[in-house]
Order: C-alpha cells, then sequence, then structure tokens
C-alpha cells in the first residue's frame, strides 16, 4: 500500500541501472517521482518496466540539482518530501523514522539519517557548515542530535516549510546547496536533526561524466564558482576572492605553458578556474 503522506524525488544523471535498482527495491509504498538529468530514454525503459514510479521527467539538457530540486518539488502532492540520491540504501522503515522524528521535535524544519558506509562504520552525514570547518569527521552519535548542516543526499522536510524560506538557489548547480539551505534554515532558528535510528548506507557515487576533459572541467568550474557565491551570499567572500585574484596571472600562465605541451588535462584545469573567477565578478558587479 502506497504511503500518500510522502513522495520520494530521485535525481538522476548518467546514472547505472544496477545502483538504482538496489536504491529503488527497498523504497516500495511511496510515490517516487525521478527527474533525469541527462535525458536517457533507455534508463527509465528499464526502471518503469522493474519499478512503480508515480512520475518520471526527462530533460533535455542538465539543469543542475538545484533547479531538479526545485522542479521535483512544484510535481510533489503529497505532505513530505524525501530527497534521495540514487547511491543511498535506505528502507520504508528507516524513511517513517524520518517523519516520525520530524513531527515528534516542533522546531525540526528537516530530518536527515545517520549514515554508514558498506563496511558498517559511521559515515560523513551531518556536521559544520562550510564555514565552521573540516566537514571529513562523522558524526559518531547514539541517539538523535541537532546539526547545523547534512547532505541534500538524504533530507526530509514538509513542502509548505520548504516554499516559506524559498526553493533552492538555483545559481548553485551542483555544490553548496546543501550549506545553502541548511544557512538558510538555521537563520530562522529552525533544527536540522540527525536521526539515530533512521539508518542508510551511503556508496559515494562519483561525478558520472565519461568525458575526462568535460569531467575535469565540470567539477572545478562549477566547486570553485560557487564556492565563492555561496561565501558572497553570507558576506563571507571577500578573504577568499583576494586570494583567488592574486593567482589569476598564474592559472593564464599555466593554462598556456600546458596548451602550448599538449596537456590538455591541465589546461582545461586552469580555464575552468579562470572562468569560474569570471563569471563570479561578472555578477558581483
Amino acid at each position: 500500500m502506497v504511503n500518500k503522506k510522502l513522495s520520494i524525488l530521485i535525481i538522476l544523471y548518467e546514472e547505472n541501472f544496477e545502483i538504482i535498482k538496489k536504491c529503488l527495491s527497498q523504497i516500495n509504498e511511496f510515490k517516487i517521482i525521478i527527474i533525469d538529468n541527462a535525458n536517457d530514454q533507455s534508463l527509465k525503459d528499464k526502471i518503469i518496466k522493474n519499478f512503480k514510479i508515480y512520475k518520471y521527467f526527462l530533460n533535455k539538457k542538465n539543469i543542475g540539482f538545484s533547479k531538479a530540486a526545485n522542479q521535483g518539488i512544484s510535481e510533489c502532492d503529497t505532505e513530505y518530501l524525501f530527497i534521495l540520491g540514487a547511491d543511498c540504501l535506505i528502507t520504508n522503515q528507516d524513511i517513517e523514522q524520518l517523519i516520525f522524528a520530524k513531527e515528534k521535535y516542533n522546531n525540526c524544519f528537516l530530518t536527515s539519517p545517520t549514515f554508514y558506509d558498506s563496511n558498517g562504520n559511521f559515515d560523513y552525514n551531518g556536521g559544520p557548515l562550510y564555514e565552521e570547518g573540516s566537514k571529513n569527521e562523522p558524526v559518531k552519535n547514539s541517539g538523535d542530535i541537532c546539526v547545523n548542516a547534512v547532505l541534500t543526499t538524504a533530507v526530509l522536510f514538509k513542502i509548505k516549510d520548504i516554499k516559506e524560506i524559498g526553493l533552492f538557489d538555483e545559481e548553485f548547480f551542483l555544490y553548496f546547496l546543501d550549506d545553502d539551505l541548511c544557512k538558510r534554515i538555521k537563520n530562522i532558528n529552525k533544527s536540522i536533526v540527525q536521526v539515530f535510528k533512521a539508518k542508510a548506507i551511503h556508496t559515494h557515487g562519483q561525478l558520472k561524466i565519461k568525458n575526462k576533459l568535460k569531467k575535469i572541467f565540470f567539477r572545478n568550474f562549477y566547486f570553485d564558482y560557487e564556492e565563492l557565491y555561496y561565501l558572497y551570499k553570507n558576506n563571507l567572500h571577500q578573504k577568499k576572492y583576494n586570494i583567488v585574484k592574486k593567482k589569476i596571472p598564474k592559472f593564464i600562465f599555466k593554462f598556456f605553458i600546458n596548451l602550448l605541451i599538449i596537456r590538455f588535462d591541465k589546461s582545461i584545469y586552469y580555464l575552468s578556474k579562470l572562468l569560474a573567477f569570471y563569471k563570479f565578478r561578472k555578477l558581483t558587479k
């Protein structure tokens, strides 16, 4: 029987069917909304042949995570939405624990599971915001705890709540959208709860772009630009901006040198950093 209280949103980009199969096989009690930013019709055919999907969208181009998340929010007709990464394994019962915790804690805006890696060890999920320190260490909790930030690879919230504070900022294509959302939640004095009894396994899917040079550009351009943009939104960018600005002559030199010696991977790396900086500077003029 389908739980009419919650929908699950899964955003795909060049995903492997076997990975998605493992994810979907454990969550059969909720409405599933899938948005594929890679426009993969053959993958869609495989999925809908094997699983009951409530809504499935093929985007003609990669619109990024934030825009796809907002697309999913607009298509959700249930009280709750759970955003789930295809590289995460979680059961129906664990999702129920997330709903229970959300309803239990009056000040709670968002809940997220406690993550484990494939070997059963605590994995990172909750912790500080980007500007507050390292996120490398997992939170080893023995009960529900409030954290300042979680990954949007597995988050549950009410649709009405996200609409009240504003949807995902679509300037974030892939990175820092987690911190941006959590920062806005903290700014209205609401809580983010990592739920101990809700367990999930995070297999850490990598950036799925087959072309090596495109992958180098994609990762570095969006990370560098979105890091500066996130800091700028929170009036914390000046130090980072000045550091990058001083490196621009070096980036230009390295770009041309590596181009001349046919080191295209290095050349693309420096080009991505240059373009990220100039995009940010154009935005803030």
